[in-house]
């Protein structure tokens, strides 16, 4: 949500395909959901700059090998960047920007398929939860945005969305948006 908040033309987008697919029906179910390409464009983007967990499970190597001229010998503990990965100049045009329309038409999923999307690992070691996280997510989302309108709280401008994350094993926000007292 934080993301569409900063942009309110993504949350407009988003909100328009979720209530005209809907129409009157009054929620989203899991048959909807499929429907939805813009909310599932802009989950995916959400993912690519803001994993859940930006290093994956820690693995650990077969063999010698070489990853990008560094020698790795065998038996040596490696973690996957998927934080690094979502924001790789070489695979991503513009990767800090959030631009939903990268993945319209675009068959990069996190399925663990494609090494340029990998929020929830790959190999043998994906995340179990993964497809129901997913769904969880997609279901809410899109419930969410059919039943509710949106704006910043009075006082605050979409400006004041502060999106740097301190990274490790999870991310969590550097800085709450909202000061509770």
């Amino acid at each position: 949500m934080s993301f569409s908040m900063k942009y309110p033309k993504c949350l407009k987008k988003t909100q328009a395909e979720v209530r005209d697919l809907i129409g009157k029906k009054g929620f989203v179910n899991e048959d909807d959901v499929q429907g939805l390409t813009y909310l599932k464009a802009v989950i995916k983007e959400t993912f690519k700059l803001q994993p859940t967990a930006p290093l994956l499970v820690p693995r650990e190597t077969f063999g010698k090998c070489n990853i990008d001229g560094y020698n790795v010998p065998a038996k040596t503990l490696v973690f996957v960047n998927s934080w690094a990965i979502g924001k790789n100049l070489e695979t991503w045009e513009n990767p800090e920007v959030f631009s939903p329309e990268r993945f319209i038409g675009c068959s990069i999923d996190y399925k663990g398929l494609h090494y340029e999307l990998v929020p929830f690992g790959a190999g043998r070691r994906i995340c179990l939860g993964m497809r129901m996280g997913v769904a969880t997510v997609e279901l809410s989302l899109a419930n969410l945005l059919y039943n509710f309108d949106w704006e910043m709280l009075i006082g605050m401008n979409k400006e004041d969305l502060d999106f740097e994350a301190i990274p490790g094993i999870t991310a969590y926000k550097k800085k709450c948006s909202y000061p509770y007292s």
